[in-house]
């Protein structure tokens, strides 16, 4: 009996753990073989590649992000082979299941919830007897009526074997993203979560674990995300991980989590600042909303004060970058309250921060209640929220101009500085300029069309005048400094008309040469003639003193000399300054 697992992932870089679950607990009776795509790839070329296996069976892992796509290709499928039994599992078909199945006749079985063992008894009955009323779990057709068995208790996951070792996987290890789950469950509430519908945490094997870890590296893999829930909620078993990670992981390697901020021990966030090397860790962080009472309402406890020490305790470590996840429409959070929360979480300048929408998902509490706050969503995934009694569909399209920069302009870290300056001395809060420039985005057609990096420079510039700020030229000789820090090589065409003439630039590159000093002890080590100031440098005129505000934060309206030297040795940017 010839089984494939398959799912389409919503990138190339991304990988599916459920179906090598699957596999490693059907083995060895059953020899499962894995197929991967991407919701991008044409549904033809999917359906053709499955078909040429000659499957008899395809178990297809099902999220909110493929749902649709899984669907195409499934109907497709049983078009030219309708012979081929097709089962459904994964979160999205979990709940809802007489729907889905009444939904898709093309749908054979759905496995409802963990389904390692339920998928294995399945195969079983499909290889046998075919008493599908005997698989806990499970949703079929019987003379024309669906039919649904009770589920399995929950598995004792210390004896789920190693889903990692599959020598197949070994050539990818390095180029896609490692998930990997150290326990199940989530011992919080959160209404709009499908994590908060199964109650306690269970965790697998400890030893296990690390020895997987420690396969997987030792094999090449490069980003190993945790996807646990809380990673941090047991503080003991927390610390056991980061240090045996800390003690054994090798070079390159970086480790994902997801972090409970407002329940971390300063006392392990200070082992971490002073143990783990620069960059091994990086934490997601789900703040939401700060919102008391919206909370409250989704059954969210959050202590946000606490949350603000850990951030900044971790930032200020400055070895673990910070990736903080809002939610826009949560219940009773309307415009203003969301321009609130989202100041106060940007006041902690992480890493990255990013800006979702309230997804309506299957299971959830806040779904189910739906009603008690007028939420309009839409019918099919992601499902995601058009209004609510609160938040009308304008002010989300208004908070989605927010979302479009943000990503360009603060995730992205092509200008960090004027970003910086603009949301501190120009703009009434950081959300104002998100908003103002957003909107304006938007207005001009930019968020249809695509950009360059140049682009993006004269874009942001643009908007600026158009608004008429105070300052313009200041502002300039920030984004100036942004673009050049950023580049490894000189670069051809700036967005900018440059300052100096040809014979200007002579005159600054000879002043230099005949007094090096003008740009301090490191300038001098690097011992460069005129040949090497025309090959790799350039040349701007600011009209403040940048050296001063790169040290202190003040402007000082000073002209000064901008020198950016790009080292062909090691493709570094090094940036001078002096004062004319």
């Amino acid at each position: 009996m010839n089984v494939i697992c398959s799912t389409l992932n919503a990138k190339y870089i991304h990988t599916n753990l459920a179906i090598r679950y699957l596999k490693a607990f059907a083995a060895p009776e059953f020899d499962i073989q894995l197929k991967e795509y991407t919701i991008k790839d044409p549904v033809m070329n999917i359906v053709s590649d499955l078909y040429q296996q000659k499957p008899a069976i395809i178990g297809f892992s099902c999220y909110i992000w493929n749902i649709e796509e899984t669907i195409k290709v499934v109907n497709m499928i049983k078009k030219v082979d309708s012979s081929i039994q097709i089962v459904f599992g994964g979160p999205e078909v979990s709940y809802d299941t007489v729907e889905w199945m009444k939904k898709i006749p093309s749908v054979d079985f759905i496995v409802m919830g963990e389904g390692e063992q339920t998928f294995k008894e399945l195969l079983s009955e499909m290889n046998g007897e075919g008493n599908f009323k005997n698989v806990h779990g499970i949703a079929y057709r019987e003379n024309g009526q669906v039919k649904v068995t009770p589920q399995l208790n929950k598995l004792d996951l210390k004896e789920l074997p190693s889903p990692y070792r599959f020598p197949e996987d070994k050539a990818y290890l390095g180029k896609r993203v490692t998930y990997i789950e150290t326990s199940r469950g989530c011992p919080f509430s959160c209404q709009f979560c499908l994590s908060s519908i199964e109650v306690g945490v269970r965790y697998f094997d400890r030893e296990k674990i690390k020895d997987d870890i420690r396969y997987l590296m030792a094999n090449g893999a490069k980003t190993i995300k945790f996807v646990d829930r809380t990673f941090n909620i047991s503080r003991s078993y927390a610390m056991e991980m980061f240090r045996f990670l800390i003690d054994e992981h090798m070079p390159g390697t970086v480790f994902q989590f997801e972090i409970t901020a407002d329940i971390m021990r300063p006392e392990v966030i200070e082992f971490l600042n002073n143990e783990a090397p620069n960059g091994l860790f990086r934490f997601e962080i789900g703040v939401q909303s700060t919102n008391d009472y919206t909370n409250e309402l989704v059954m969210r406890k959050q202590n946000f004060e606490k949350l603000t020490r850990t951030v900044t305790m971790v930032k200020d470590g400055g070895k673990i970058d910070q990736h903080l996840d809002l939610i826009a429409g949560l219940p009773e959070e309307d415009y203003a309250s969301f321009r609130k929360t989202f100041n106060d979480v940007f006041e902690l300048r992480p890493e990255e921060l990013q800006l979702g929408f309230l997804k309506m998902l299957r299971g959830t509490g806040l779904r189910l209640r739906a009603a008690d706050h007028e939420y309009v969503y839409m019918d099919h995934s992601p499902y995601e929220i058009l209004g609510n009694n609160v938040l009308p569909f304008d002010d989300i399209l208004r908070i989605k101009q927010v979302e479009d920069v943000l990503e360009k302009y603060w995730n992205d870290h092509r200008m960090n500085h004027t970003i910086e300056y603009l949301v501190t001395n120009v703009f009434p809060s950081p959300f104002d300029f998100f908003q103002e420039f957003g909107t304006y985005w938007d207005e001009q057609g930019w968020s249809r069309i695509g950009h360059q990096l140049e682009d993006l420079f004269r874009r942001l510039f643009s908007f600026l005048e158009n608004r008429s700020v105070n300052d313009i030229e200041i502002i300039a000789g920030l984004m100036k400094y942004d673009y050049l820090i950023n580049h490894k090589y000189k670069p051809r065409k700036p967005w900018w008309e440059q300052s100096f003439s040809k014979q200007n630039r002579t005159e600054i590159y000879k002043q230099i040469v005949e007094n090096p000093s003008l740009l301090g002890q490191n300038y001098l080590e690097l011992d460069l003639d005129e040949k090497d100031l025309y090959k790799h440098t350039m040349i701007e005129e600011l009209s403040f003193d940048l050296s001063e505000y790169l040290s202190t934060g003040t402007i000082i309206k000073h002209p000064s000399t901008l020198i950016a030297y790009f080292d062909p040795s090691n493709k570094g940017t090094l940036m001078f300054s002096y004062k004319l």
